[in-house]
């Protein structure tokens, strides 16, 4: 479906009941997500261009609502802002293994071990199996063998593989993918324009939709770039679980232009919630009204309760119900705008997930 084109009636404002209240009322983090609402496939792979998806607008100040395509985004920034983007590269992080059994790769340890999670794979699509026990080898394919340790919580394990893993991924593994995607795509489907380092178990999506097309608008608009690194791990959270520890690198360079722009009135717009986890865990280390460059791992969850001292704005996906994502959103947004954005998102046909629309939150 085209930008332009007209979309299917959705469900009135009245009729979204979120958390047993009113879409008006103090709470985003459960509704209805209807699964016509769901991205099945690409855009690419519905006749669209890579940034030809839709852009919701909110404006903080105004209480303002607005639907743009992606590629209004440059005039939709200042010139003096800074885009602050992930050059995390996607790992094609799940292995499938013989039985109806699968493994998906979360995050790389420093003592060389891995977080990883079993799953039952049917029909292709794989679930959490909720097995495994200490000591146990998983035998996968090309002769490797995986060894689980201890568990780490409810559906991570903590493993090794019997051969170096990023390389072993690179040749034998596939994109995670959920039930709502109909078929594999290659990894190049699951890259963003900004990729640098393979290291995520996940796309970090909201940067999807970047070409360099929209990259070079950007920069003639006069807004700035820089760069960081947050590896995703698995995001197939439970409800109510909070994201896992994940490595993060804020370089110096960064640090520098996040504080240059915001002393001269500029603002700092993370694209994806992984760069507004990263910014913030090194303004947590640094004195207020200045951020160092950091780097480690971050256990950090924003919230409203949190608040956010070093971003400004954020470009993001559309989160599924109770995502522990709707609590950073509700940080930017206030949760009366935040449920009003996705009342109309729901509304007006955007679509959700990886392959789908995104969302512009602005002071």
């Amino acid at each position: 479906m085209g930008i332009d084109e007209a979309v299917p009636p959705g469900p009135e404002l009245a009729d979204l009941v979120l958390a047993g209240r009113e879409v008006a009322g103090r709470e985003v983090a459960d509704f209805v997500l209807p699964a016509e609402r769901e991205a099945h496939d690409p855009p690419e792979a519905r006749g669209l261009a890579r940034d030809g998806v839709r852009l919701l607008v909110s404006r903080r100040a105004s209480g303002e609502v607005s639907h743009h395509a992606f590629t209004d985004l440059p005039g939709l920034l200042l010139p003096g802002d800074l885009l602050v983007v992930n050059t995390t590269g996607t790992l094609p992080a799940q292995v499938r293994a013989g039985g109806g059994l699968a493994v998906h790769f979360s995050t790389a340890r420093p003592d060389g071990s891995w977080l990883v999670e079993l799953r039952q794979v049917k029909d292709k699509i794989s679930m959490p199996n909720g097995h495994g026990h200490p000591g146990q080898v998983i035998a996968l394919p090309a002769g490797a063998r995986l060894t689980l340790q201890d568990r780490v919580t409810a559906r991570l394990w903590r493993a090794r593989l019997s051969v170096a893993v990023v390389p072993y991924l690179l040749r034998h593994g596939l994109p995670i993918r959920y039930s709502y995607v109909r078929r594999d795509w290659p990894l190049s489907y699951y890259q963003t324009v900004f990729a640098a380092q393979p290291g995520s178990a996940e796309m970090p999506s909201a940067s999807r939709p970047f070409t360099p097309e929209v990259v070079t608008a950007l920069a003639i608009r006069g807004v700035l770039i820089a760069p960081l690194t947050l590896h995703c791990g698995v995001s197939s959270l439970e409800a109510g679980e909070d994201p896992y520890p994940e490595p993060y690198d804020v370089p110096p360079a960064t640090a520098r232009l996040v504080n240059h722009v915001r002393a001269h009135g500029g603002r700092v717009i993370a694209a994806g919630t992984t760069v507004v986890r990263a910014l913030e865990t090194a303004a947590l280390r640094t004195a207020p009204g200045r951020l160092a460059p950091a780097a480690g791992w971050t256990s950090h969850v924003v919230t409203p309760e949190t608040g956010v001292r070093a971003v400004d704005g954020l470009l993001t996906g559309l989160h599924e119900p109770r995502s522990s994502h709707l609590r950073m959103l509700a940080a930017f947004a206030g949760p009366d705008l935040l449920a009003r954005c996705y009342a109309e998102a729901i509304s007006a046909g955007y679509l959700w997930h990886e392959f789908g629309d995104v969302h512009l939150l602005i002071p």
